[in-house]
């Protein structure tokens, strides 16, 4: 048998959560999925996180609300989208076309609208997961972020969890001192999976003008120069919590996929790579698995915490 011929097993499982890859996209980049679906099958993807969704529609900030960095992106778009409602009118029926799992990030501006939300999407037939975004700011809170307070993250992961069967992903904020607080109080809440990491807060300015060039002043840091922060955080949280993980921030290669399965990741998502190259999931997959067959991987699974120390 040729290695060309050899077969690679790439089903994984996220708890209760099957996907027949590995290979996800991380919400915000990949619109509601029939935006790139002039570019390649989204059908081959192991799963497509689509925009977060609010309670109501949200227009997000002003322009300017994008900026290219070294090696990376600030945006500040201000979670621009249709609301839930029209969500489930004109948006989620896409699914109804796809072999592929359909996760769905969550937001709000307190518990109810959280809750809210995910009822409403609990009641369709084609959402197979919820990812809650905690790095929203809780207004009935004073506006502290959910995510930055393991206190508001486990209660919010909890009320979450208890409207709904679907499979429950939390997705963790970088703009911590410690991840695997956070990453705890949401194992503690329920949550199924964790995802990670969301952005890093940065800003840019123009020294002529003398102004910062994003409209909002400050917007989340993404792209390859997060990569090195977003492995080690991985790392550490799978030596913390023995929950399954999405690991992301900065993958734009097969390769880069795979440093973060050795690190502890059972699942990948691109995101800014989706700007750059909109056939980059799809360049992913192929990449991994071919590393997969040069390297006599037969299960893509063994590779999820295979980094090896020897200090440890």
């Amino acid at each position: 048998m040729s290695e060309q011929t050899i077969p690679i097993q790439t089903r994984i499982q996220l708890g209760p959560l099957i996907l027949k890859n590995p290979v996800t996209v991380a919400s915000g980049t990949f619109g509601y999925g029939a935006e790139f679906m002039p570019f390649f099958n989204i059908g081959i993807l192991g799963g497509i996180v689509v925009k977060g969704i609010h309670p109501d529609p949200r227009s997000g900030h002003p322009q300017p609300r994008l900026v290219e960095t070294a090696s990376g992106m600030l945006n500040c778009i201000g979670l621009q989208n249709v609301g839930v409602d029209a969500f489930i009118r004109d948006k989620l029926p896409l699914f109804d076309k796809l072999d592929t799992a359909c996760i769905v990030n969550i937001n709000g501006n307190s518990i109810d609208e959280y809750v809210s939300v995910a009822e409403k999407l609990t009641a369709t037939q084609q959402v197979d997961a919820l990812e809650i975004n905690v790095s929203c700011p809780n207004v009935s809170q004073g506006g502290i972020v959910f995510g930055i307070d393991p206190v508001m993250t486990e209660k919010v992961t909890r009320a979450v969890r208890e409207r709904t069967h679907l499979p429950l992903i939390v997705k963790l904020s970088p703009n911590v001192t410690d991840i695997t607080a956070p990453a705890r109080a949401a194992m503690n809440g329920g949550a199924d999976v964790l995802s990670l990491i969301n952005t890093l807060v940065g800003m840019a300015i123009d020294p002529i003008r003398r102004r910062p060039i994003l409209s909002n002043i400050t917007g989340g840091l993404s792209g390859p120069a997060i990569k090195p922060i977003a492995l080690r955080c991985v790392w550490q949280v799978h030596r913390a919590v023995p929950l399954p993980i999405i690991g992301m921030g900065g993958i734009s290669t097969g390769l880069d996929a795979i440093e973060f399965m050795l690190a502890g990741a059972a699942a990948i998502s691109v995101g800014t790579a989706n700007f750059v190259d909109p056939c980059a999931a799809q360049r992913i997959l192929d990449e991994m698995v071919d590393y997969c067959r040069e390297n006599a991987v037969t299960d893509i699974r063994t590779l999820t915490g295979a980094l090896e120390i020897d200090h440890l």
